[in-house]
């Protein structure tokens, strides 16, 4: 059976049991916003589980997209990946555990539908606490199906509790359904809740009893609900036999495009292997979260932080496998030719997630680089057993050289070291407190105006010109700018009329910044050295041998002799005033700083 042949059963068993097919929502959830994705299906019907009526009625099934990224580091064995597909149907005040419980026996067993053997089936059920009882109501409800007694486990909430996806909401019990591979038991006591892998997990049937409050209560709800999830991607690995939801058709052509782009084999060895699935599962996620109707793009915060982490991972795990750079649009390609008949978004903004790939790949990889060089430099100067690396030297790494905390950690476990990141955080609280408390230090330059005013304005220009790449590519360079105590003027040289959606990205991605309120580095440095570590500049003689380089995390570096403020949460707001013509093919942009 091929994927789009289950979404169809699916979506027609439920369609029979008289549930309206509805289409799966955006990944960036509107209902809930103490998460970042649509983590279930659930997320976008939470005001109808609440009570509120669907215009569509009380039962209801679709297949929504779906991220988690709370074990991204699992990514890569058989079975975690960071986007999925959820076969879901809710009935929001309607049946309950009886209905639920055999409708979903019958579609995973009959052989009008799945067919799979009943002797392969195993089910959990939620033991009870102190919040909610032993569910002996859907025990029986199994044993009346006619599962044995041996194949019925109780476990905690742990297991068998779905929800909240927040902090708050609707939650309650569940059982759950889990195909027995047919490996080793890996003790006498191996049941569905291990992760041997003998048991893997196919169907989830939600019983919505609760609440839960923001002082932690649980509360029954007026109405109570069923919301039931089958992961597409499991479940169709047991259906094509395979052991890994990375040999499914789901991941044929991305696998197949990754393998004509990279040096090494797949199947070479365990980290090739893993390798392969990190770059197919995140490049896959990240082509979701671009071609989404909400438009994200990669940034420093929320959602857009997570996406360029996905991407720069990507990155890294494609270097291992000799991939060349700029490829991973090709991947991104080969997933939207893998899902455009079920998500045609992708297929309508293939070319912004091709130009947003394009433009990540091409920032980190300069980032990346330098990165690297530096943690090996930092490795290379610890001494005998010393196997640990200091949080400051960690917080170095992600404040001067934009290097992600996460890469640290990654790359010191696979050589044997590990991370202080008690003492990461404390530098990082450190450093926060220093820019709250307003340090006023400037590194002076070449402008006759070294005000305070002024040196915020001119590590706005940085900044500018840094976001204006990213926004219309590298055809931006600086021809000039010319800055006062009130306001600067930035000319550079682009072909067209920038336009006003352009221009509001530019002023989010320098607000962002702002906002995360970089360190301003300034490192002295020959000419040549300026040059291979990525800094922008003219490298003409007025510099001397010797010149200033200006780093503001991965974002901006560039060569310069102006002042500078200390970290870029003392510039304030920036906002442009007005962006017109300077002459043949430059560009003039105007803008201010406000608190």
């Amino acid at each position: 059976m091929r994927a789009n042949e289950l979404r169809s059963l699916y979506l027609k068993f439920f369609k029979e049991k008289g549930h309206a097919v509805i289409p799966s929502a955006s990944i960036i959830p509107e209902n809930d916003p103490t998460v970042l994705f649509t983590t279930a299906g659930m997320h976008p019907l939470v005001p109808y589980l609440l009570g509120a009526k669907h215009p569509e009625g009380k039962r209801l099934t679709n297949v929504q997209k779906c991220i988690r990224t709370g074990d991204i580091e699992e990514v890569g064995n058989d079975t975690h990946c960071t986007f999925f597909e959820m076969l879901g149907n809710w009935s929001l005040g309607d049946y309950f555990k009886e209905e639920a419980i055999k409708w979903s026996w019958e579609f995973l067993t009959s052989e009008k539908w799945l067919g799979i053997p009943k002797e392969k089936l195993y089910v959990t059920v939620f033991e009870g606490d102190e919040d909610a009882p032993r569910d002996m109501e859907s025990y029986e409800h199994w044993r009346g199906l006619g599962v044995a007694e041996d194949h019925i486990f109780f476990l905690p909430k742990e297991h068998n509790w779905w929800g909240p996806a927040g902090l708050t909401g609707p939650c309650g019990p569940d059982t759950e359904m889990f195909i027995d591979t047919g490996k080793e038991k890996c003790s006498k006591d191996c049941s569905p809740a291990c992760s041997c892998g003998k048991y893997v997990e196919i169907w989830n049937d939600v019983f919505m009893e609760y609440n839960k409050t923001a002082d932690g209560k649980f509360e029954p709800l007026s109405q109570k609900n069923v919301d039931t999830g089958m992961g597409l991607d499991r479940t169709i690995a047991v259906l094509q036999g395979v052991d890994s939801v990375y040999d499914t058709d789901l991941y044929q052509g991305i696998m197949d495009k990754i393998s004509e782009l990279a040096q090494f084999e797949y199947r070479k060895d365990q980290e090739t292997t893993r390798s392969y699935r990190i770059v197919a599962d995140h490049i896959r996620t990240a082509t979701f979260i671009l071609g989404d109707e909400k438009a994200i793009s990669p940034s420093n915060v929320d959602q857009g932080y997570v996406l360029r982490r996905l991407i720069r991972r990507a990155i890294r795990f494609s270097l291992k496998i000799g991939i060349p750079e700029g490829m991973l649009a090709k991947v991104a390609e080969a997933v939207v030719d893998q899902y455009k008949d079920a998500y045609p978004e992708l297929s309508k903004n293939k070319a912004t997630i091709i130009e947003e790939l394009r433009l990540e790949e091409e920032r980190f990889q300069r980032t990346i680089k330098q990165g690297l060089r530096e943690f090996d430099k930092l490795i290379n100067r610890l001494k005998g057993d010393d196997k640990t690396i200091s949080g400051e030297k960690a917080f170095r790494l992600y404040d001067t050289f934009g290097f992600p905390i996460e890469f640290t950690q990654e790359l010191a476990e696979e050589k044997g070291y590990q991370v202080d990141i008690e003492g990461f955080e404390q530098s990082f609280k450190k450093h926060q407190e220093k820019s709250k408390a307003g340090a006023s230090q400037k590194f002076k330059g070449g402008l006759a105006d070294n005000t305070e005013e002024t040196a915020k304005l001119h590590t706005a220009t940085h900044l500018l010109q840094a976001a204006l790449r990213q926004v219309l590519g590298d055809e931006v360079t600086q021809r000039g700018s010319n800055i006062t105590a009130e306001r600067l003027r930035f000319d550079f040289t682009f072909s067209r009329k920038v336009t006003r959606e352009e221009l509001d990205k530019v002023e989010s991605l320098v607000n962002e910044v702002i906002e995360k309120d970089y360190e301003v580095i300034c490192q002295e440095m020959s000419i040549e050295e300026a040059k291979k570590s990525g800094a922008l500049g003219f490298f003409d003689s007025k510099y001397g041998n010797r010149v200033k380089v200006y780093s503001i995390g991965d974002f901006s570096k560039e060569l310069c002799g102006g002042p500078h403020v200390s970290h870029t949460g003392q510039l304030g707001k920036f906002k442009i005033k007005k962006e017109e013509s300077s002459s043949a093919g430059v560009r003039r942009i105007r803008a201010v700083l406000s608190q």
